[in-house]
């Protein structure tokens, strides 16, 4: 089968249902936290996230399969006076792992992140997580710093 790469709509129910599955399968795995999605997000998600049009997701699909997916953020540098988006989730359905499809989805977000007139595209990773950093060094990420003596930026968080 060929692998098909398309951007979600969220209205559509079988991208729907594709991106609340995958989305939830990440979420099950100890590398997203190792819960299963609640009963509201799974019912809400997609139309939360089309009701944001910052919000942007792509597929994969192995045939009818899903078999990957992005969620991504649009946000805005003040620093360049334009919009990043940032790459929330990045799910590979296991039977499809080592096949370079993550770089095939980058590659999609790429083209939309331009589209939109984005000046980079940013994301945070486990540092643990070895197959993903190498994944996103291949395509170009790297650590976030201004100036060496102040060290590489850290994702935090503060949950309300």
């Amino acid at each position: 089968m060929t692998i098909e790469i398309v951007l979600a709509d969220y209205r559509n129910a079988a991208h729907a249902a594709a991106l609340v599955d995958l989305l939830d399968a990440y979420a099950r795995d100890p590398a997203g936290g190792g819960t299963p999605l609640a009963a509201q997000v799974r019912a809400g998600l997609p139309a939360a996230l089309a009701a944001r049009p910052q919000a942007f997701s792509v597929l994969a699909h192995d045939g009818e399969q899903p078999v990957g997916l992005i969620n991504c953020i649009e946000g805005f540098s003040t620093f360049a006076c334009r919009p990043l988006v940032n790459v929330h989730d990045v799910v590979v359905a296991p039977s499809h792992r080592g096949q370079r499809l993550a770089q095939r989805m980058l590659g999609r977000v790429e083209q939309e992140a331009r589209a939109r007139g984005a000046c980079k595209l940013t994301l945070e990773v486990l540092s643990g997580n070895r197959p993903a950093l190498r994944a996103y060094e291949r395509e170009g990420f790297e650590g976030y710093q201004l100036d060496p003596t102040f060290g590489t930026a850290m994702f935090m968080q503060k949950k309300l």
